[in-house]
């Protein structure tokens, strides 16, 4: 059927049809149809909306993003025919049924993603069925090689190339703002890809680009890190292992994130710019991914033994992951908070002891320290300064004001403090609702909403003292975080109250 072209300013995949179109055609909402664009000799496969008032009979309104491969213009016509299902839609099905991967079908799966020829609910479906069915370690090799091979590599002529990721579910977690220019600052090369934050207050890519831009091409990139060592930037920008951030944003709605796809997604960013050794910090405990050291131990074979198969070099650090990594959750908070220790401050002790750890396991495994003296190298050149000197290039590199100081960053202007209901010992951190809280005030949207901690794990507290304070840049979003803090309770102090039993007041 011959159509004529309406463009329609939505940014997604599809088209929209008269619903007696669609019905001439042979289509449903949900079904594919292949237009075929005579003038350039493209053809696309696209979803399917139908209406009954929108569009009219003989039209067809072409999305965004559907249009950027087939380049029709207003008010030509087009062919358009039902088309067949993908195949990858079979091999989703057979992993529901306890089947496995092969290496081309985990790469069709992949190439369709890669594409956006699979629908959300489609990749929902490989998600699960791969949640269900767990992935052995063929099949997650496949997996990072796949995700590698549909998307751009950097390569570098000089080694070795260094990287670092966390598996994250800690909240404050900013090592990366003192690991990567201390490795650098060491004479090696660390192009740092990073992620927004789907679950958490602050992904290592929304806190750097409170100081610098973040969204560079893959060769962008590669020039940058020849030129200073290292960058700190949003992965996504950069078409390297696409379909990573494509799954991850399906896996948000129901906070899946199981171990296969993990590693895959980590070990496929590391390949793709060109790292030899790698080290990956696996927090551990209540209220993390990663709920007990035997775990931790588990996944960081899978790492190891993937990483192995890679040619990466692969070590994990399993580290204390019950309390916040600092005192500061939400963008403008951390990047204050890493910047003061950059600028010679010794506190928090946490923080500055995990990202020395980290860097000093680096510096190990390329040699430029002896085994265990690592951290004491990586300490020796944040205290020198010289890791600050390397992080402003690296800001300068990047596009933003190297001379920026801690001082000039502040937190959103709505504040509230929250003060210890009686005397006693800070005794539990709860990470998740801590990053709730967070994320209620407005983190990452909102650069300065966050957390800073007045009180870590283990402090004296007396009644009436401030335990932490809660940052908004809007009246409205501070109070809905005050009220989601009062049910969460994320930080609980010796003597207080937890519950009340029976929960509603009785008469009579």
């Amino acid at each position: 059927m011959r159509l004529g072209v309406k463009l329609i300013d939505i940014g997604k995949r599809g088209v929209l049809l008269n619903r007696a179109d669609a019905r001439s055609i042979g289509v449903l909402d949900g079904d594919r149809v292949q237009i075929l664009n005579d003038v350039q000799g493209v053809s696309v496969a696209a979803f399917v909306d139908t209406t009954t008032t929108l569009i009219p009979l003989g039209i067809i309104g072409v999305y965004q993003k559907t249009n950027e491969r087939l380049a029709v213009s207003e008010g030509e016509t087009v062919e358009v025919r039902d088309a067949d299902r993908p195949l990858s839609l079979d091999i989703i099905k057979k992993k529901m049924n306890g089947g496995k991967f092969s290496k081309e079908e985990t790469y069709t799966i992949i190439s369709d993603i890669v594409r956006d020829d699979l629908s959300p609910a489609e990749m929902m479906a490989y998600i699960t069925a791969s949640y269900v069915n767990s992935l052995d370690l063929d099949e997650v090799e496949h997996l990072t090689r796949a995700m590698v091979e549909t998307g751009e590599r950097l390569t570098f002529h000089t080694h070795p190339i260094v990287d670092k990721h966390s598996i994250g579910g800690v909240p404050g977690n900013k090592i990366s703002f003192l690991v990567v220019p201390i490795i650098a600052a060491s004479g090696l090369k660390i192009p740092k890809t990073s992620s927004r934050a789907i679950t958490g207050a602050g992904g290592t890519a929304d806190l750097m680009e409170v100081i610098a831009p973040v969204e560079f091409s893959a060769s962008e990139v590669q020039q940058m890190t020849m030129k200073v060592g290292g960058c700190i930037v949003w992965g996504g920008a950069t078409n390297i292992a696409p379909a990573d951030d494509r799954i991850i944003i399906q896996e948000y709605p129901l906070r899946i994130d199981a171990p296969g796809q993990m590693v895959a997604s980590v070990m496929a960013k590391k390949l793709a710019v060109g790292a030899d050794l790698v080290v990956i910090d696996i927090p551990v405990g209540r209220n993390t991914k990663v709920p007990s050291l035997q775990e931790g131990r588990r996944l960081a074979r899978d790492f190891i033994e993937i990483g192995d198969r890679l040619g990466i070099k692969v070590e994990c650090a399993l580290t204390y992951g019950e309390s916040p990594v600092g005192r500061a959750i939400g963008p403008n908070l951390e990047i204050k908070e890493a910047l003061q220790i950059l600028e010679g401050g010794g506190e928090p002790h946490s923080l500055i002891q995990k990202s020395t750890s980290i860097a000093g396991i680096a510096l190990e495994m390329a040699g430029k320290a002896p085994r265990g003296n690592g951290e004491k190298m990586a300490k020796d050149v944040l205290t020198s300064g010289k890791a600050l000197a390397k992080m402003r290039e690296i800001i300068a590199v990047q596009g933003g004001n190297p001379n920026v100081r801690s001082d000039e960053i502040v937190p959103g202007s709505h504040e509230f403090v929250v003060k210890a209901q009686s005397d006693g010992y800070v005794i539990d951190f709860n990470n998740r609702s801590l990053i709730s809280l967070a994320r209620t005030a407005g983190a990452p949207q909102d650069r300065g909403a966050g957390i800073l901690l007045h009180a870590k794990k283990g402090t004296r507290v007396n009644v009436g003292e401030p335990i932490f304070t809660i940052y908004a840049e809007r009246a409205w979003r501070l109070q809905k975080a005050i009220e989601e803090g009062r049910r969460l309770m994320p930080v609980l102090v010796e003597g207080m109250l937890l519950d009340r039993v029976p929960a509603e007041m009785r008469w009579g």
